[in-house]
């Protein structure tokens, strides 16, 4: 086995016992209560899932194995005369809770390397989409496809221990997560660049060789790394996450789960919303005759836009209470390497404008920028214009936090998710309305 594998095993070795405490001599303990508004309002904010790849603090935000973001930056191995770390250190990181060394590192990059050939068939199931088509559809397509290549499958099939389950799911993420730049990078040749594709480049890490088959020169190699990063986890409660957990709790494989989460990801209130906010700042910019507004324009057109019954897009959070860590990230990056980008002068205004009027407004609880409202510019100005494929790359990066959490639910046995439903008759009397 590897040297991650082998870290991984003692690591689910040590923390099975902790489960099965739980579980025995405390499984009777109440820890939550639950509202009416949490169970008509999508269980918002109920304790009932467990993971240790990702906590969301509202204060913080987001914390990878304890790390915070910046701390993640900081810690991690990155490539020589790179600004933001190896994708695979960040891997890593959230399978075994450990920050790893660069020669560990290379190790992540060697396996990945040799496991991101795509079958013929993918390519072909590729090519057999419509045009028009959107790139989350054939991305979550293609991933489905892959499904006979499961290991767990094979292994479950020919009989298989329960506690070796996340053996053979850790060897189909791996083999998944390095595929899926290629097919991520074959699906914008085919609908944006009339199917030329550039060949993967086998020496370079995951953030640079998608960088080299989009055919974007530096830094976008960077921009790929810190893209990845910063989407890669949220905890498990949101649509895509707990997406991936549920189908994958039935043991369905990772295959499967992840064309599942990619479906989550791609509606609008989730992972397209990074387009979302693109498309309204170009029809602001058009609005503005192409010019970058004052202040108080800025200011009226924000107003105009939350009186026409509209929300600003990539503003607010159903957890987090301060401006998200990961919208602070691009932001810097931003400021270092595009300063002067028209549509990055915008963000900087709405940056200014924008949380004081929804505090006016009194409707959002949290009026600061998430990491949506960042996103989609810096792709923009590194030439990848076509905005509907930017939640691919959040589904690229989002699957490195479900696969990882998926390897753990079956390392630790996690049971079925099977919430139980009540009627509204019985909700009512519950709520003492009946």
């Amino acid at each position: 086995m590897s040297d991650l594998k082998n870290l991984l095993y003692d690591k689910i070795e040590a923390h099975r016992p902790r489960v099965t405490n739980l579980l025995k001599n405390y499984g009777d303990k109440k820890v939550a209560d639950v509202t009416v508004a949490q169970i008509i309002q999508g269980m918002r904010g109920i304790k009932s899932l467990v993971t240790d790849i990702s906590y969301l603090d509202p204060n913080e935000g987001i914390r990878y194995r304890g790390y915070t973001l910046p701390e993640v930056f900081e810690k991690l191995p990155k490539a020589p005369g790179a600004e933001m770390p190896y994708v695979e250190g960040l891997y890593y990181l959230l399978l075994t809770g450990e920050v790893p060394s660069d020669s560990q590192v290379a190790d992540v990059i060697n396996d990945f390397s040799n496991r991101r050939i795509l079958p013929r068939y993918v390519y072909e199931v590729v090519d057999s989409f419509p045009c028009c088509s959107h790139p989350m559809a054939i991305f979550s397509s293609a991933i489905m496809t892959m499904q006979r290549e499961s290991f767990f499958n094979k292994k479950y099939n020919a009989g298989l221990n329960k506690m070796d389950y996340w053996d053979s799911t850790y060897e189909d993420s791996m083999n998944l997560i390095a595929k899926l730049p290629e097919v991520a990078a074959y699906i914008y040749a085919k609908l944006y660049k009339d199917g030329v594709r550039i060949q993967s480049n086998p020496a370079l890490d995951f953030g640079a060789n998608f960088a080299h088959m989009m055919g974007i020169d530096k830094p976008y190699d960077d921009v790929s790394r810190m893209y990845f990063i910063v989407h890669a986890d949220h905890e498990s409660g949101n649509v895509s996450a707990h997406t991936g957990h549920l189908v994958a709790s039935s043991l369905s494989d990772v295959y499967l789960a992840t064309s599942a989460m990619v479906n989550g990801l791609a509606g609008p209130l989730h992972g397209l919303a990074n387009q979302e906010v693109l498309r309204w700042l170009m029809e602001m910019r058009e609005k503005m005759g192409g010019q970058l507004p004052n202040e108080d324009e800025m200011k009226q057109f924000v107003w105009d836009t939350l009186n026409s019954g509209q929300v600003i897009p990539g503003f607010g959070h159903a957890v987090l209470r301060k401006t998200d860590p990961r919208y602070q990230i691009q932001h810097d990056f931003c400021v270092k390497n595009l300063p002067d980008d028209d549509l990055f002068q915008y963000v900087k205004l709405l940056y200014k404008v924008v949380p004081p009027i929804l505090v006016e407004q009194g409707k959002a609880k949290n009026p600061w920028p998430n990491v949506d409202a960042q996103s989609g510019v810096i792709q923009w100005h590194y030439g990848l214009t076509e905005f509907d494929f930017y939640t691919v790359l959040f589904g690229i990066g989002r699957s490195l936090g479900v696969l990882s959490n998926i390897v753990w639910d079956r390392a630790l046995g996690y049971s079925l998710e099977r919430p139980k439903s009540i009627t509204t008759d019985m909700l009512e009397k519950m709520a003492g309305v009946k």
